[in-house]
């Protein structure tokens, strides 16, 4: 079966790397799925992901001149995070029988949690960058 651009195969990473990920292809063939194509997620690590030798799905995004080929993983496979099915009714009948201060309390609750996971978010995203800017810069 040969390899063409937006085709989703499967091949087997052969090495990896701060940058990405190499994977072999059908008919002998390797290319290079990037960090930022590993994951719906953010990716710090790559071998966080994935590992020396395992089988993955991957989608041809694109093959050069001099036959480099780019690959996806994350768009080799849908998103997975559906967002949830909130059942209000539910809630309502929950929060009619808290005092105002016991909502007070949970909305302080949630809102703290939430923030939480907002500067664990940030700090590593910020982290991220900082490497980025320690080091040489490609043009």
């Amino acid at each position: 079966m040969p390899v063409s651009v937006g085709k989703v195969v499967e091949g087997t990473v052969t090495g990896i790397t701060n940058f990405g990920a190499f994977v072999q292809l059908p008919e002998g063939k390797s290319g290079l799925v990037h960090i930022s194509e590993i994951s719906h997620d953010y990716v710090e690590k790559v071998d966080d992901y994935l590992k020396k030798g395992e089988k993955v799905k991957v989608k041809i995004l694109s093959i050069t001149d001099d036959n480099k080929i780019s690959l996806s993983i994350r768009q080799a496979k849908p998103k997975t995070s559906q967002p949830i099915e909130i059942e209000w009714n539910k809630q309502d009948e929950m929060q009619k029988n808290m005092s105002f201060e016991d909502k007070l309390n949970q909305f302080l609750k949630d809102s703290n949690e939430k923030m939480d996971q907002l500067k664990t978010r940030d700090s590593r995203r910020s982290n991220g960058m900082r490497s980025r800017k320690s080091g040489s810069i490609d043009f």
